[in-house]
Parts: C-alpha cells; sequence; structure tokens
C-alpha cells in the first residue's frame, strides 16, 4: 500500500513539475524578444505592452520592412536567437548588397558590443508615417555610432542603438515615451521627427528624467518646454526670419500666400513665424485660405484663387506626409507664382516629383553639404552611404553625437542633461559647433537653398546654396 501511494506520489510530481517547465518556456518564449535588451544590456527589460514592443527593436526584428532581403532576415533571426556570429556575417552580408540601409549598420553594430559593456540610447522615427524621412534620420544616428565604436566608443564602451516606430503619431511617441522612460538601460533618445510628436512625448521625458534631443522638430513652443529636452535644429524663428528677409529684399515679393497643415504644429508654428516677419518687413500676407489637410484641397482652383486675389508669391509648408500635396500645388502653379517653401520641402521626393515644377523655389535649412568646406562629415557620408545625405542626416548625427560627448563626462540620466545644459558644453558636429541654449534650442541660425537644373543630380535638379 505504501509503494502503490509512493507511485502515485512520484507520477503526479512529475506531472507538477512537467506543467511548470512548460509554462516557463511558454513565458519565455512570450518575451525572448524583450530579453535581448538585458542580454546586451546587462540589465531588466521594461514590461511594456505588446504592440509597444513590436514597434522597438534592437536587433531582433526588421522594423524597415521595405529593405528586407534574405541576408537581413536571416540575421535578425539570428539575433533573436542569440546567435550573433550568424547575425554578425549574415548582417554584414547584407550591407555589402544594401550599404545605405541605417537599420542594418545600426543592428550590426549592436551585434559588436555584446560581449563587454555598452552605453545603450534610443531612437524614435516615423518608418510608418514618412519612410524616407525615417531613413534620413536612421543614417545619421547610424553614421554616428559607427564613428564613434570605430574610435572604441565611450571611455571603451560601445554605443547601442534600440530604434522605434513612432509613425508620427502623437499617441504612439507616448507609448514609445512610455517604454524608454521604463527602460534604465535607455540613457537618451534621438527623436522625434515632427513637433506634434514630440511636443505630445515631452512631458512623458520631462517627468522620467530622460534626455530627447530632437533633429528635426522645429516649432516654436518647443523651445523650453522641458529641461530635459534639446532640438539640433534651429526654430522655426530662425528659418522665418531667414526666408521673409529673402523674399521681400532679394526677390521683392510683398503679396504672399502660405499653404500650410491646420493639423500640424511645425507648420503652424512656421507660418506665425512668417506672418510676423514679413508683416515687420513691410510685407503683406495674402487673406486667402490654403489648407494642405483639407477634403477639399484642389490645386488649380487655388492657384486661381491666389492669383485673382493679387498674389506675387506662394509659401508651400507642408508636414512631412503632406509633401505630396504641396507638389501637387507647384504643379498646377506652373510657375506663374514665385516660389517659397519650409525646410521640410528639403527631400529628394521634391526634386524627384517636382522637377521644373519646383525649380527656383528658395527655401532654408539647417544645414547643406558644401556650407562648411572644413567639415568631413558630407565626404564621410558619402563613403558610408554611396550618396548625399539630407539635413536631416545631418542634424540627427548632431543629436547622436552631443548626447556620446555627454555621456563622456557622465553616463547616467541626469548626469547628461546636466552637462548639456552647462554654458561649457559644447560638440563638432555635421553642422558646425553644437550647443544648446536654457531653453534647450541649438544656438544657431538657417542658411537659403535653391532648386536648379544640375546634371551631377539624378533627378536633374539639386539644392544649391546662396
Amino acid at each position: 500500500m505504501n509503494s502503490q501511494k509512493e507511485t502515485k506520489l512520484l507520477i503526479l510530481s512529475l506531472l507538477l513539475t512537467t506543467a511548470v517547465l512548460g509554462f516557463s518556456f511558454w513565458l519565455w518564449s512570450k518575451v525572448s524578444g524583450d530579453n535581448l535588451n538585458s542580454v546586451l544590456s546587462g540589465e531588466n527589460p521594461p514590461s511594456p505592452s505588446s504592440a509597444t514592443s513590436a514597434r522597438v527593436s534592437i536587433g531582433e526584428k526588421i522594423l524597415v520592412t521595405a529593405d528586407t532581403s534574405p541576408d537581413k532576415e536571416a540575421g535578425v533571426q539570428a539575433f533573436a536567437q542569440g546567435d550573433f556570429v550568424t547575425a554578425t556575417t549574415k548582417l554584414k552580408a547584407s550591407l555589402l548588397k544594401k550599404r545605405n540601409d541605417p537599420e542594418s549598420l545600426i543592428y550590426f553594430n549592436n551585434l559588436q558590443g555584446q560581449n563587454s559593456k555598452s552605453l545603450k540610447i534610443a531612437v524614435s522615427v516615423p518608418i510608418g508615417g514618412n519612410l524616407d524621412v525615417a531613413k534620413e534620420i536612421l543614417r545619421g544616428v547610424a553614421q554616428a555610432q559607427d564613428e564613434m565604436n570605430r574610435g572604441g566608443g565611450i571611455d571603451g564602451k560601445l554605443l547601442q542603438i534600440a530604434i522605434a516606430n513612432d509613425d508620427n503619431d502623437p499617441t504612439q511617441a507616448q507609448q514609445v515615451a512610455t517604454q524608454f522612460v521604463k527602460d534604465s538601460s535607455i540613457l537618451a533618445v534621438v527623436g522625434h521627427n515632427s513637433s506634434n510628436t514630440s511636443i505630445a512625448a515631452a512631458p512623458i521625458y520631462q517627468q522620467g528624467g530622460l534626455v530627447t534631443i530632437s533633429p528635426s522638430s522645429t516649432a516654436q513652443n518647443l523651445s523650453g518646454i522641458g529641461s530635459y529636452i534639446f532640438r539640433t535644429v534651429p526654430s522655426n524663428g530662425s528659418f522665418a526670419q531667414r526666408l521673409a528677409s529673402y523674399t521681400i529684399k532679394t526677390a521683392r515679393k510683398t503679396n504672399i500666400v502660405i499653404c500650410t497643415d491646420s493639423k500640424s504644429i511645425d507648420t503652424q508654428s512656421f507660418r506665425d513665424e512668417f506672418i510676423k516677419e514679413i508683416v515687420a518687413g513691410g510685407g503683406k500676407v495674402n487673406s486667402t485660405t490654403c489648407d494642405l489637410a483639407s477634403a477639399n484641397f484642389e490645386p488649380n482652383t487655388l492657384i486661381s484663387q491666389f492669383i485673382s486675389s493679387g498674389a506675387n508669391g506662394l509659401v508651400l509648408a507642408p508636414n512631412v506626409d503632406k509633401i505630396n500635396k504641396a507638389l501637387d500645388l507647384a504643379a498646377a502653379n506652373n510657375g506663374k507664382l514665385t516660389l517659397f517653401a519650409s525646410p521640410t520641402l528639403y527631400t529628394f521626393q521634391t526634386l524627384q516629383v517636382g522637377k521644373a515644377d519646383v525649380n527656383g523655389m528658395v527655401l532654408p535649412v539647417p544645414w547643406h553639404p558644401t556650407a562648411i568646406q572644413s567639415n568631413p562629415f558630407p565626404q564621410n557620408a558619402v563613403k558610408l552611404w554611396g550618396g548625399t545625405v539630407n539635413w536631416r542626416t545631418a542634424t540627427a548625427y548632431d543629436a547622436t553625437i552631443a548626447i556620446a560627448k555627454g555621456l563622456q563626462q557622465a553616463s547616467t540620466r541626469d548626469g547628461l542633461q546636466q552637462v548639456l545644459h552647462s554654458s561649457s558644453f559644447t560638440a563638432n558636429g555635421a553642422t558646425g559647433k553644437i550647443q544648446f541654449l536654457p531653453s534647450g534650442d541649438r544656438s544657431g541660425t538657417a542658411i537659403l537653398v535653391k532648386v536648379q537644373p544640375s546634371s551631377k543630380s539624378a533627378t536633374g535638379y539639386d539644392f544649391v546654396p546662396f
């Protein structure tokens, strides 16, 4: 009888053990992707929602699906399984075939620090909102990481980058920011792209004590929004002042129509600042309404209205997801009104689609490859990516360089914030000397470029600085 009881107890014990092991394996498989953060950083990961986790990767998943290849797929699969040797080999092979893929380069460099101490930061980009803009920003971050790690890292610690996709959606940006704040291994964030997303996420970063540096949010009301909020792009005030001065004094256009996106903080901020500068300069802003976000947007009708109202200049200031509408308006204009634009239209898409329709258009930008002759960044970018890069790549590079330089002096969240706010802090970046004002704004000014025919450009046109 005792023997039968012992047998039953043994069977019951084995069943319980099997159940526990099965549950443990299931639980491990559910969180294995997130646990890669702790594998590489040496710290416990946060517990974010599964939906938000799917938007963040350090190498275990492909976020830029447009750049998927067999080698890249094999590389991230190996990364997710902890086979870092295979992951390195496959990602390197992917880069040899497609050198201008910044996601692959970031993942490849993340692997290099797997067996040593490292410092981790994050970048949030609009992969689903505007893929071209997302990749422009990622290239700047990737180039800075690549140069930093090839040079031995930050005091011997290699820099690792977590990538997030926020789609330029304020709600998604807030969720991403919440995950970044909870992940104590992340020391700073490069992002976000649009002012809508940066302003929405700013209170979360501020309350969580996590530095964020936007490479492309230009809205005036981002200035001074929080002591942990910075940017490496000039504010709209700087852009508007430079363009308005040219519009009145050089182009001699004094009756200006402004086309903006009523749903975009960036473009509304630019509009407000531009109107202020135009009026101060003795010009007039045409009263005709032009909203690129309107359901009744009709380019040909609008151009007729502009001309009938006496306008002689047209400023295009779209949000990044409305660039196509701005180009439709430029096509309908067909050279009738002198064109001007906000920095948003400094994109390859503008040249590729706009071509002759945007010929002669003038816009302010924070950087151009020929702006600083002695700076090696443009040449290094061409060597790395196989072609020239955008101003967003330059300012994203600067944001990453500023963080890395700050981490050399203090490798904690609070310490980094104090370093960046110090009046003695400077760093050399793609756009020159990086230094922040007490408001978190970048100390610097905008330059003007004009679209002109170019035999060196694949589109037949290029942005040429004054």
